[in-house]
């Protein structure tokens, strides 16, 4: 090296050959996404993936999947079995293949697998790879087989340990806590998934177990999914806390060579669409190909529809797209031999041939089911018509907003203290519940990048009102303004003038409320925001902790108890000064900055959308118009909330 840090030579010997799985324990997150608890429980997936495809093969029906004492996972089909017999090309047990080999399985074109999730067979290798110890047992042909791995190395050989009369694949690994920032399985992150995966495979039973003891649960967890009505269930399911318009839920489906589809939708009195999109039970939650075919055919359909009744006249123009889709719950299920994703995360079908083929089946489906039900298309029809007219009355109320801003000097909204910047990857703002928060945020400031708009009085809930009423909401039109980037189907990220928007509130129930109002408008109207991670939550400080010269903030009433612990301070002691902040507005300028605005030392959590199905029932259930769905909500997770100012 040169004192300046750059390599004085570069040759062959600079060139480092991560052999076998070496590479993946250098670089996990290129394998996993990451190694916290999400990459964590992708190391589940992995496993119960390999046994999901040879369900959809036609030789499973039963995945066990346990959470062992120790925090390991045990994963067991009734399969076929992985094969154990040596591998012509590689000369050593294909089962030693399969698990200490990159790329190696039966879904690069061979026989093995018509249909398959697993696009890159990297599942069981890196899985062994990350794992402190695996251990595989094959049930096959009569025999046991069975080999042990050590951080992804054999240390057995393929033995034959006894003889059987099933078939089919255990495995049990432990991750590596090398790797793993934290080394837990989350019994409900399991739970969600699978019981997604028993919807999208009504010929699968799912069960899970958890053998983990303690004080809470004295006995094993065990649920078991298993759904014979298939993504119909999956409708159902998602619309069980919302009002339905119909009963029946609409089901169609249809197959070509290559490909099968099946669609179950049902229409809500929400104003809000709900489209889940899979593909060879992986979410794609990008949407693709099968998404836009679904979208233009059901335009299509219940136009034609609506004109044929008259319900429509002749003059009139056309329903779009969001009119027929307002208040739609629609689970879109595509199986295909050769799925082409677009980007690493797999999370956008490609295959062009897929948008006419859903386009056609779908055309074909739901125009007989319309002709068959009258009683319910009829419903259907009467439902788009009205989001339709109140579309056209957002319309004129964005085109007055838009002359009005036209008129006036400047477009944005006068409470806003905007920043200095104009890049907005360099600027944030921050939307500050109160007009005396927002003065203690304008003053403590760094004016360079940072934007305060304040909001005050009650907002509205945006779960129970149309785009018309959104746009003609005083609380709500400042933040549409201030953001630039409208919302709905008119959102453009591209002028978007600030990357980070930062909802900071008091840490009481009310701010809480504040928050939850704010996060419905930014999901509802405004997911891009949320999916391109744009959307946080300030953490203000509950508490500020002296004594003499020190001085502490904490957050929570956790936080407050370690510090006391660790200082050996107590609470009764009259040198100790604990003063419990009731809102922003009682915390002076500087104080403001150093603890909740000062990007050095503050806290911010980024709002995620990890679970599309999941982050629908959240909003439903909270802001909807069903009580009792609010109540079980709150009494479910009362008992894990010690303060509710946390």
């Amino acid at each position: 090296m040169t004192e300046n840090g750059k390599v004085q030579n570069y040759s062959e010997e600079q060139i480092q050959v991560l052999e076998g799985l070496e590479a993946v324990r250098k670089r996990p997150g290129m394998y996993i996404g990451s190694t916290s608890i999400r990459g964590l429980h992708h190391l589940v997936y992995e496993i119960v993936d390999n046994s999901i495809d040879e369900a959809l093969a036609g030789y499973c029906d039963l995945i066990e999947v346990t959470i062992n004492e120790d925090n390991s996972i045990t994963v067991r089909d009734n399969g076929r079995g992985i094969p154990t017999g040596i591998h012509p090309k590689m000369n050593i047990p294909t089962l030693e293949v399969v698990h200490t080999i990159l790329h190696a399985g039966g879904k690069f074109g061979g026989e093995g697998y018509k249909v398959s999730g697993g696009l890159h067979g990297v599942g069981a290798s890196v899985v062994n790879a990350l794992s402190e110890r695996m251990e595989v047992e094959v049930h096959r042909e009569g025999k046991i087989w069975r080999q042990a791995y050590e951080r992804g190395v054999p240390v057995t050989r393929v033995e034959c340990i006894g003889e059987t009369d099933r078939t089919g694949t255990m495995t049990t690994f432990k991750p590596d806590p090398e790797i793993f920032e934290e080394v837990r399985f989350d019994f409900e992150i399991l739970q969600k998934r699978f019981r997604e995966l028993a919807f999208l495979n009504r010929n699968i039973r799912i069960i899970l177990t958890d053998k983990r003891l303690d004080a809470e649960n004295k006995e094993p967890k065990i649920m078991e999914f298993h759904y014979e009505g298939g993504i119909v269930s999956f409708v159902e399911y998602i619309n069980r806390n919302k009002e339905v318009i119909h009963p029946d839920i609409i089901y169609i489906s249809g197959t070509k060579e290559n490909a099968e589809i099946e669609i179950a939708l049902q229409y809500t009195d929400s104003f809000t669409e709900n489209i889940f999109s899979y593909a060879n039970d992986i979410p794609t939650t990008e949407g693709g190909t099968h998404v836009t075919g679904f979208k233009t055919a059901i335009t299509k359909v219940i136009n034609d529809y609506a004109r044929k009744i008259n319900a429509i006249k002749e003059n009139e123009k056309n329903l779009m797209g969001e009119d027929v889709r307002e208040g739609l719950t629609a689970v879109i299920n595509l199986k295909l031999t050769n799925p082409q994703f677009e980007g690493q995360t797999k999370t956008k079908l490609g295959n062009a041939e897929i948008r006419s083929f859903t386009e056609n089946v779908v055309t074909e489906k739901l125009t007989y089911y319309l002709e068959e039900n009258p009683k319910t298309a009829k419903i259907i029809v009467e439902k788009t018509l009205l989001s339709f007219r109140a579309r056209e009355a957002a319309r004129k109320a964005r085109e007055l907003t838009k002359r009005k801003s036209a008129l006036e000097s400047t477009s944005l909204p006068g409470k806003l203290a905007d920043c200095t910047e104009r890049d907005p990857s360099k600027c944030e703002i921050f939307i500050v519940e109160g007009d005396s928060a927002g003065g203690s945020a304008k003053q403590g400031r760094d004016r360079r990048f940072q934007a305060i708009l304040p909001l005050w009085g009650k907002m509205l809930n945006v779960e129970k009102a149309r785009e018309d009423k959104v746009y003609g909401n005083d609380k709500l039109s400042p933040v549409i303004t201030a953001l630039g980037v409208n919302i709905g189907e008119d959102i453009d990220l591209s002028k978007l003038r600030y990357h980070k928007v930062i909802i900071m509130a008091d840490a009481d129930v009310d701010g809480q409320h504040i928050r939850t109002l704010l996060l419905t408008f930014f999901y509802r109207y405004m997911r891009p925001l949320i999916e391109n991670g744009h959307i946080y939550i300030a953490q203000p400080p509950l508490y500020r902790v002296r004594k003499g010269k020190e001085e502490y903030y904490v957050y929570n009433d956790r936080e407050l108890q370690k510090l006391l612990a660790e200082k050996n301070w107590k609470k009764e002691d009259g040198n100790v000064t604990i003063q419990r902040f009731k809102g922003l507005g009682e915390m002076n300028p500087e104080q403001l900055w150093e603890t909740t605005m000062n990007p050095e030392t503050r806290t911010i959590i980024q709002i995620r959308m990890e679970d599309p199905v999941e982050s629908d029932e959240i909003f439903t259930i909270l802001m909807g118009e069903k009580v009792e769905p609010r109540k079980e909500f709150i009494h479910k997770y009362a008992k894990m909330v010690n303060n509710l100012d946390i």
